[in-house]
């Protein structure tokens, strides 16, 4: 299965996406169709941008990520999709280590801090925290990014590979298993 197949597979329907609530706000928008075509560089830029909207340490990474990828003009659902890699169990972890690493850039002294999802964390807890953890979900959320963009460029480039090199074996009649 290509990753093209594979990603029309599994990816929310244009019709889902749009119902979903808060993208009502973006309706004017949703009607552009380049937001919608599934090639190479808006299935690497839709990732790459939810990837780094995973990294926003508030609880609005799909919505950013829909945003982004309007203004980007790269694949929407892509974006959504990938934003949905900070979830309850993978957010915990991602803000603790961008915390840390923040702290060790900033050279500011850790704090023992037990991240919670809640809307008391947000409010109390963030308010003393918020410079090396923004730091560190930038910094994080940049490389996490790129490296995403550049690895799904890869992948889809070794299907396209695998594809031409199977339709030249099946030509020159050479069984491609």
């Amino acid at each position: 299965m290509s990753l093209r197949n594979f990603l029309k597979k599994y990816l929310p329907h244009r019709d889902h996406i749009q119902k979903q609530g808060g993208m009502h706000l973006l309706s004017d928008h949703l009607h552009d169709p380049n937001i919608w075509h599934l090639h190479r560089r808006s299935s690497a830029g839709g990732a790459a941008i939810g990837v780094f909207c995973a990294f926003i340490p508030l609880p609005i990474q799909t919505i950013g990520s829909a945003i982004l990828a309007i203004i980007f003009r790269v694949n929407l659902p892509v974006a959504v999709l990938f934003s949905l890699f900070s979830n309850p169990i993978t957010i915990p972890p991602i803000f603790y280590f961008s915390y840390q690493v923040g702290s060790k850039l900033l050279n500011i002294e850790e704090k023992q801090i037990e991240f919670t999802i809640s809307w008391d964390w947000f409010s109390n807890t963030l308010v003393h925290i918020w410079e090396p953890l923004l730091l560190g979900c930038f910094l994080l959320g940049t490389i996490a990014s790129l490296a995403t963009y550049f690895l799904v460029r890869l992948i889809w480039r070794i299907t396209a590979i695998n594809k031409w090199e199977n339709r030249r074996n099946r030509n020159n009649g050479i069984d491609p298993d």
